[in-house]
């Protein structure tokens, strides 16, 4: 048999073998236990804390001391216009016309008066960011999120939020450049980038969390949950609540904290906002 009769056949193997373990992916996690992988996502989760500890937080860290504001700002409002394209073609696979009309409406806005992006002007005309992916498209239209899965560098995922990583890919700073390396530097500015605007939510990971590992997976499922729902998932499809650090109880009379010591971090928002932490991770490289 020649070569190229045997690609075909190669190829068909790969996509069935795929399409089996994505199955027993998909049958293997339940709400009673969406991370079936745990084990290996563990490893993972331990690589890329590594990774970040040694090499993306100080380089952060440095380039948010040497970048002035303004022009991290614009470089986020720039990265964020190209992700609000792909938000809005995601409102419209989920027949959300009305909102995806207002998307379309947004990026133009962006884009013509602001300077291709770099500005923001369309927060302030009360035109919302949209925050939709396929991930969530596929939510809406039934697909289970089958198992938790940890990525290297990308961070925190299920089966079916990974089937987004594609196009969260393409709608990145990266698709402007005209040559790989154009590309590649674009990549970096927005990964380091990213990781510098989460620097403050990393710290607060570290504070609250006795297990990190599982208080980003269980804020990652409820925040996708929400998401997909708009804030109103069905009872029987909530995820656990995210593991928190018990806390002292508050006096029972209001006093000031003592001096040096840290004010406790409400429940209400220490999930939502590790939950935004867990989604653009800190080795999140297309946010």
């Amino acid at each position: 048999m020649s070569h190229s009769s045997r690609r075909p056949v190669s190829r068909l193997a790969i996509v069935l073998a795929t399409g089996m373990l994505m199955a027993a992916l998909q049958g293997c996690a339940t709400r009673q236990n969406p991370d079936p992988l745990e084990p290996w996502n563990r490893k993972v989760f331990a690589f890329n804390e590594t990774v970040d500890t040694y090499v993306l937080k100080p380089v952060a860290e440095g380039y948010k001391t040497v970048t002035p504001e303004p022009v991290r700002n614009a470089f986020t409002n720039f990265t964020s216009n190209i992700k609000d394209i792909w938000s809005t073609a995601n409102l419209f696979l989920q027949g959300r016309f009305k909102d995806g009309t207002l998307g379309v409406i947004r990026v133009t806005v962006n884009t013509t008066f602001g300077l291709a992006g770099l500005i923001d002007i369309a927060t302030p005309m009360q035109l919302d960011k949209p925050n939709e992916d396929f991930g969530q498209t596929l939510g809406v239209w039934g697909v289970k999120p089958g198992a938790y899965i940890v990525w290297p560098l990308l961070g925190p995922s299920t089966l079916r939020d990974s089937l987004s990583l594609p196009g969260d890919m393409y709608f990145s700073a990266s698709t402007v450049g005209t040559y790989p390396r154009e590309s590649n530097l674009l990549m970096a500015w927005q990964l380091i980038n990213t990781r510098a605007n989460l620097l403050d939510a990393g710290n607060l990971v570290d504070d609250v969390a006795l297990d990190k590992y599982a208080f980003i997976r269980d804020a990652y499922l409820q925040r996708r949950q929400n998401l997909i729902y708009e804030g109103d998932p069905p009872e029987e499809d909530e995820p656990p609540e995210p593991q928190r650090q018990d806390l002292p109880e508050a006096p029972a009379s209001p006093a000031a904290p003592a001096s040096g010591a840290s004010a406790p971090v409400s429940e209400a928002a220490a999930p939502v906002v590790v939950a935004d932490a867990g989604q653009e991770s800190a080795w999140a490289m297309f946010p």
